[in-house]
């Protein structure tokens, strides 16, 4: 699609900026970029020297192109090169001030029909619109970086914006192979509202001694699939930008959950801004380097932290769900005995045909041979009943999310289980001390939160109580990384890690979209684009299942006592409809029957 927006000035030549500039002199447009700093006008030109280097030396373009491209971009360090331009972008710091001045200068420099967009991701376009001459051609043109890879580009309306000055930029984002999300003009727009009320939680979370810093992370990434761990993610976009998005966003919703942690402003305070300043969540080894160096906060080597263990041969786990049969599966090839426990002999037989299935496809796309298969499959003895537990060392428990259910479980294995055996319960969400409390020996009970599906997924939370001895927490350490999982530790209280972070931004999603600010469709691209999650919200919503999540909600709010934790009433709604995701064929989307 073609674009009259052939000539296109950068205001602010910072990485941002730099990032525009390269992607619009590729695509062909005459690109003017104007810094005050001839320093970093002198960095743009040398990051697009660079990048198009190497699009040569991969082949991607020739070197007439690249030559035809350098030649498309020239610098200035005054606004008056604007003159000529089809349409401005500015990105100059976060502050009202400073684009308010860029503002202000370009109205009696460009052409009346000279579209204006502002780069930021938090200030709001309607008030800087309100201060310009023509406040019908400003609008919202928020890149993510690196742009060069970043697909989304979030086109921001004030209520002030034409359509026509939409049309063109949505054109434009078209024309540079970038997928444009419209959105209103409220802080942090669409993905940058959900992601930062997440990052702040997280942030929070670690002041509160609740996790260290690299299970945080660590549960994220590989609970979530997330590229980045939250407060690796803080470091990199800059402690104090974050600081000023949470700021922006909080003075608008006055909802608790954006206001900036403390941590934020003390690190911020402090110089600590995250990588460009060589420390912030972590340490690195120079200031603007990705490189991670050791502190006083590291922990060390788990080795050093066993401590006395248990012996631990065979294995009990109770229930025939997914679950069950998943953690069953993930034991028996890590070489452990175990006993598959159901409420009858046949649904016993039923999960451990389900391994049987599992197994044979793992043969099927040689990820195990037929003998592995087999030594696997003998290792597992279905039973139906708990009495089979009588030798285990360890019982493991993953019966329905119900704390009645459980602890008359956790009543059960007492009776059955043998002096030191470990107990352990897979709940996601319901306190791990009231399932202990429900025996003679609480300190035997830990937390081992698996996710589905357990055979593919690395993680484990494991949750101590108060009650739960230490050579029971080193026990589970150490057993879990033999299982070839990547345990992370985390206190006894709602949501672990990985639901006390997740959830809330799921229901902010929801709440977009009640509030008719965004479509599914938009927020799902959004984050999936913009975010670099491996599912959008309302495709994860659907999936993990509505009655669930409001569940999970619903205890979140009761445990941390946050308005802003209240769950979605359109949420409530679906449920009470039966809308509960996939399972049902309906949830935010609606599916075809199998």
């Amino acid at each position: 699609m073609d674009t009259p927006l052939s000539t296109i000035a950068v205001v602010g030549l910072g990485t941002m900026g730099a990032g525009i500039a390269d992607v619009l002199a590729r695509s062909g447009r005459e690109v003017i970029g104007i810094d005050i700093s001839e320093a970093a006008a002198g960095r743009a030109i040398a990051a697009l020297e660079a990048s198009t280097a190497r699009a040569v030396a991969r082949e991607r373009i020739t070197e007439e192109e690249r030559q035809d491209v350098l030649a498309r971009f020239r610098t200035f360090s005054d606004l008056q090169a604007a003159a000529n331009a089809d349409l401005v972008i500015e990105v100059v710091p976060e502050s009202y001030e400073a684009k308010q001045e860029v503002f202000r200068a370009l109205d009696s420099i460009v052409r009346p029909e000279t579209i204006i967009a502002t780069g930021t991701n938090a200030l709001s376009v309607t008030r800087l619109a309100a201060d310009s001459a023509h406040p019908e051609r400003v609008l919202g043109l928020h890149f993510f970086t690196p742009v060069q890879a970043m697909k989304l580009v979030e086109i921001v309306s004030s209520v002030l914006t034409a359509p026509q000055a939409v049309a063109a930029v949505t054109d434009l984002v078209h024309a540079l192979g970038k997928e444009p999300v419209a959105v209103g003009d409220r802080p942090g727009f669409v993905a940058d509202g959900l992601l930062f009320g997440y990052l702040n939680q997280a942030a929070a979370m670690y002041e509160a001694k609740y996790a260290s810093r690299e299970d945080i992370d660590a549960a994220m990434k590989l609970g979530c699939g997330l590229p980045m761990g939250p407060l690796a993610l803080l470091d990199l976009i800059g402690i104090d930008t974050a600081r000023t998005v949470l700021e922006a966003m909080y003075s608008e919703s006055r909802d608790r959950l954006h206001a900036p942690a403390p941590i934020l402003k003390q690190l911020s305070e402090a110089g600590l801004t995250g990588r460009k300043s060589g420390r912030g969540f972590y340490t690195y080894d120079a200031p603007g380097s990705a490189t991670v160096v050791r502190d006083a906060l590291t922990p060390l080597e788990t080795s050093a932290l066993a401590g006395e263990t248990r012996e631990v041969r065979s294995v009990g786990v109770a229930g025939s769900g997914t679950m069950a049969s998943g953690i069953a599966e993930v034991f028996a090839k890590a070489g452990y005995d175990v006993v598959l426990a159901a409420r009858s002999q046949e649904k016993a037989d039923t999960a451990k045909a389900r391994i049987a299935k599992s197994l044979a496809r793992s043969v099927d796309k040689g990820r195990m041979t037929g003998e592995a298969r087999d030594e696997t499959l003998a290792r597992i003895a279905p039973a139906g009943s708990l009495d089979a537990f009588a030798e285990v060392d360890l019982a493991v428990e993953a019966v329905a999310e119900d704390l009645e259910i459980k602890q008359q479980l956790f009543a059960t294995l007492d009776k059955i289980c043998k002096p030191g055996a470990v107990l352990a319960t897979t709940t996601s969400s319901l306190p791990v001390v009231a399932c202990a409390r429900a025996t003679s020996r609480p300190q035997d009970v830990i937390g081992m939160h698996f996710f589905n599906p357990a055979p593919a997924m690395k993680l484990v939370e494991i949750v101590r109580t108060v009650l739960t001895a230490d050579d029971v927490h080193a026990t589970v350490r150490e057993v879990t990384a033999k299982i070839r999982k990547h345990p992370v530790d985390c206190g006894d209280r709602a949501g672990f890690i990985v639901n006390a972070l997740l959830f809330p931004y799921l229901n902010n999603a929801i709440k977009m979209v009640q509030e008719h600010y965004a479509t599914l469709d938009d927020i799902d691209a959004a984050m999936k684009l913009g975010g670099g999650y491996p599912m959008g919200p309302f495709e994860l919503l659907d999936v993990v299942g509505l009655d669930v999540s409001l569940a999970i909600e619903k205890v979140l709010h009761r445990e941390f006592r946050d308005p802003g934790l209240a769950p979605a009433p359109l949420l409530e709604h679906l449920v009470a409809a039966g809308c509960l995701g996939r399972k049902t064929g309906r949830g935010f989307r609606e599916y075809a029957r199998r």
